[in-house]
Parts: structure tokens; C-alpha cells; sequence
């Protein structure tokens, strides 16, 4: 009488091989949607602080103009390198400046302030907020 060895059938390898690709295509699937976050938010961050150049004290006189960053910096800064004036010409941004928003306290002698929203117009919109206190 001869004994049979115990070894999977086909069908059992052929079902672990599905289970396996399936578990490789939906790992690779993430991946693929990982990194295109990571693309995202990389190229969000670099927006965010290229914004940071025009987010200075006249930029509320800009309403619905566009401007490089070079013409917002140039009263602040003297910019002598011409690569340096090149790389900021680039670098340009569309700005919409809504009307400031008074916050009056209902008591008499509260606080008041003025918020003023400044958006930034570009591949990746921003909106950024100043606050000034008018009264405490």
C-alpha cells in the first residue's frame, strides 16, 4: 500500500497566488496615492512660502492687480544681483483684497478690531488674515 504525501493541490496555490496579487495591486494602489500627496503638499508648501514675499504692509493697495514679487519688494529691499531680480520676476501672484470686516464688542468699552482678508490668486489659491485692534 503506498502512502500519499500531503502537498497542496492547484487550486489551493492558484487561489494563494490571487490573494497575493490582489494584496500587491491594492499595496501599490496606496503608494501611488501617497505620493501623489506628497507631490501636493510639496508644491502647496513652496506656494506657501513664496506667498510669504507678498505679504507685505501695502499689499492691501494691490486690489485686483497683478504683481511680481520683485515690484512688491523693491521699496523694501535693494536688490543689486540681477539673477537674484530675475528669480523674483518670476514669481508672480494675482491679489483680490475684499473689504475689511469691523468686529465692534456689544459692551460699550469692549475691544474692537478689523480683519482684513488678502487671497492670493495663483495655481495654488491662498487667503491669509490681518488683524488689527483698534480698541481694548
Amino acid at each position: 500500500m503506498k502512502r500519499l504525501r500531503s502537498a497542496f493541490t492547484i487550486i489551493e496555490i492558484l487561489i494563494s497566488v490571487i490573494i497575493i496579487s490582489f494584496s500587491i495591486v491594492y499595496v501599490l494602489k496606496i503608494h501611488g496615492q501617497n505620493r501623489e500627496h506628497i507631490i501636493y503638499i510639496s508644491h502647496r508648501n513652496k506656494s506657501s512660502l513664496e506667498d510669504s514675499l507678498f505679504l507685505t504692509d501695502n499689499a492691501a493697495q494691490y486690489h485686483k492687480e497683478k504683481k511680481d514679487a520683485y515690484e512688491v519688494l523693491q521699496p523694501y529691499f535693494k536688490i543689486d544681483k540681477l539673477k537674484s531680480r530675475e528669480i523674483l520676476k518670476n514669481v508672480s501672484r494675482t491679489f483680490f483684497i475684499p473689504e475689511p470686516i469691523n468686529l465692534i464688542s456689544d459692551e460699550e468699552n469692549g475691544p474692537s478690531a478689523t480683519v482684513q482678508e488678502i487671497k492670493l490668486k495663483d495655481k495654488y489659491s491662498s487667503s491669509y488674515f490681518r488683524f488689527k485692534i483698534n480698541t481694548f
